[in-house]
């Protein structure tokens, strides 16, 4: 079964952390492109992160660069997403895709990614 879950989603103040998580299926974490996108209110989605799931090769948005960072841990078929010094616009709810077999390299859209968690919600104040 296809499946990805994030969890670590809450609300929290200006210039803190948090770390979000995406547990996979096997099936789905051997894909070969794994990301973070995110969804502000009346905002389309936007891509936030990827990670390349054989090389390790990242990469990110502008507006998170040197903010966020994301890693897998593929005994537990699980990608993370490091947020720190957080701001107001990083609100929004944060998914977690798959894609693949596909570079991650290039310009990646949502519409690349056909397999997609129920997403968790950051709220920076």
């Amino acid at each position: 079964q296809v499946q990805l879950v994030e969890s670590g989603g809450a609300s929290v103040q200006a210039g803190e952390t948090l770390r979000l998580s995406c547990a996979a299926s096997k099936s789905v974490y051997d894909r070969n492109c794994l990301g973070w996108f995110r969804q502000a209110q009346e905002k389309e989605r936007e891509g936030v992160a990827r990670i390349a799931a054989g090389s390790g090769n990242t990469y990110y948005a502008d507006s998170v660069k040197g903010r966020f960072t994301i890693s897998q841990d593929n005994a537990k078929n699980t990608v993370y997403l490091q947020m720190n010094s957080l701001k107001p616009e990083d609100t929004a709810m944060y998914y977690c895709a798959a894609a693949g077999p596909m570079s991650c390299a290039g310009n990646r859209s949502p519409a690349d990614f056909g397999y997609w968690g129920q997403g968790t919600q950051v709220t920076v104040s």
